[in-house]
């Protein structure tokens, strides 16, 4: 089915209640003839771990919101609540929705497992915008999915925001990959999908030789590769990560920020 403005594919997005960096990112990063719908993940719950669990047990509920739409991928942008969940009931939810539904269904957690066997990778950094005890379900999922991180660094806001982790700048996500410990590493994983990453990347698009990927850049190469059957592999994903074909959209979008400004 054709869509006016998908012609290369629709990618229907589920994206936390105040989460401010997704639909902008993706805008910026989707190929051209690649787009997206929208829907939010409600929760009521306090506390961030109790709402990205409960963001992640009304999966099922959620997706009907795309009901009958043309989407060739669901991709999930929550990646906080995988960490929680743990992978095997990530897996058993991926299998469970993409069968439910006929259409596959992503997790950016399981995205950015995809780009590291694309990059070979084993031993990983990682850039967390998440208090500790969420970083730490964080170290223990790369583990369970067999990846040995090595090197963690903390960034956060000061003073009062309207939320700790969407109201982190990219000037703040640069200065974590600056902080990261000189041991060997194969890549670095910048984690959440609320902490703007784009700019980081274009500007560090590697750590001493180690490619850098964001939850955001891998769920946006793993949703558009799905739906316009393009391969899973490093050429493609370090094209992405480049900034080759998105380059120019952010560049345009700070312009507009700054005249703004």
């Amino acid at each position: 089915m054709s869509v006016e403005y998908a012609r290369n594919g629709l990618v229907g997005v589920l994206t936390p209640q105040a989460n401010t960096t997704v639909e902008p990112e993706f805008v910026i990063l989707w190929p051209a003839g690649v787009a997206m719908i929208n829907a939010r993940l409600m929760s009521p719950k306090d506390g961030l771990e109790a709402r990205l669990l409960d963001y992640f047990h009304q999966l099922d509920r959620a997706v009907e919101q795309f009901h009958n739409a043309p989407v060739g991928a669901m991709a999930l942008a929550c990646t906080g609540a995988s960490y929680l969940a743990g992978a095997a009931e990530e897996q058993a939810t991926i299998d469970r929705l993409s069968a439910k539904t006929g259409v596959p269904f992503l997790t950016a957690g399981r995205s950015v497992e995809k780009a590291l066997r694309a990059l070979q990778a084993k031993r990983i950094a990682l850039v967390s915008p998440y208090p500790p005890t969420l970083t730490d379900k964080a170290v223990e999922y790369w583990a369970s999915l067999g990846f040995e991180t090595v090197s963690v660094v903390h960034v956060g806001t000061i003073g009062e925001h309207f939320h700790p982790i969407y109201s982190i700048r990219a000037r703040g996500a640069t200065e974590g990959l600056d902080k990261l410990e000189d041991t060997p590493f194969d890549a670095v994983i910048m984690l959440g999908t609320g902490m703007p990453t784009l700019q980081p990347i274009l500007e560090r698009p590697d750590v001493r030789g180690a490619p850098v990927l964001s939850c955001m850049l891998a769920l946006g190469w793993a949703a558009s590769q799905t739906v316009t059957g393009g391969p899973f592999d490093r050429a493609s994903l370090l094209q992405w990560i480049s900034g080759a074909h998105w380059r120019k959209r952010l560049e345009i979008q700070q312009g507009l920020e700054t005249a703004q400004t």
